[in-house]
């Protein structure tokens, strides 16, 4: 979840972050700030949090495509993922993706042992956790240790999976939608999609499989 006023020291930090997990750097996408109501608003409306929500999902995409073109016979659009990246995330990695998996019908998230349409990793940064790209048109989650102590983790797991299937931030949103991420505070214990992001994502998806079939 993204602090906008370390905006600068993120960007250096990120660099040697992304030479430490050998990816390309990347400005951080669809990362929700840790600051006040205005910081989230602002955020929320700038044209880089759409253009890297955009990107994120765009690269999650392609790289679906690309699978569903080794395997045109699929029915379901699947979505692979990683873990070997994020460890002690295992167990809030696999509840967000339960939750989601039972959420909606269009698509699915699945566990791959390495490779995949994107991966999670871990580590410590001044952003927080974040979804981005990794400039090679595949997708990664970074959940960051401080964020997940201070906030719940199941949650904000939930929140940044919720940038894989399409959804944007939504910051002024109240705690009962997933995708207001950090904006009703760290008593917000709700890891649960409610019933528009469900039918959003169902729409994407219905949407990304005459893509994916193309």
């Amino acid at each position: 979840m993204r602090n906008p006023r370390t905006a600068v020291l993120a960007g250096a930090l990120g660099l040697g972050l992304a030479a430490a997990l050998g990816i390309a750097p990347v400005a951080g996408a669809a990362s929700a700030p840790a600051g006040n109501a205005a910081s989230y608003a602002a955020y929320e409306r700038s044209q880089e949090n759409a253009d890297n929500n955009r990107a994120f999902f765009e690269a999650v995409q392609r790289a679906v495509a690309d699978e569903r073109a080794k395997n045109p016979g699929a029915l379901a659009v699947t979505v692979t993922y990683n873990t070997r990246n994020a460890p002690s995330f295992r167990t809030q990695i696999a509840r967000s993706t339960q939750i989601w998996n039972s959420s909606v019908s269009n698509v699915k998230l699945q566990e791959v042992s390495s490779g995949g349409s994107f991966a999670y990793y871990e580590g410590n940064d001044s952003r927080g956790s974040y979804a981005s790209t990794d400039g090679h048109g595949r997708g990664y989650i970074f959940l960051d240790y401080r964020q997940n102590q201070q906030y719940n983790s199941t949650r904000v797991t939930a929140h940044e999976t919720g940038h894989v299937l399409g959804l944007p931030d939504h910051y002024s949103g109240p705690c009962s939608e997933l995708m207001s991420g950090g904006g009703p505070g760290t008593s917000c214990q709700n890891a649960q999609p409610n019933a528009t992001e469900r039918a959003r994502v169902d729409q994407l998806w219905r949407n990304g499989l005459a893509a994916a079939q193309r």
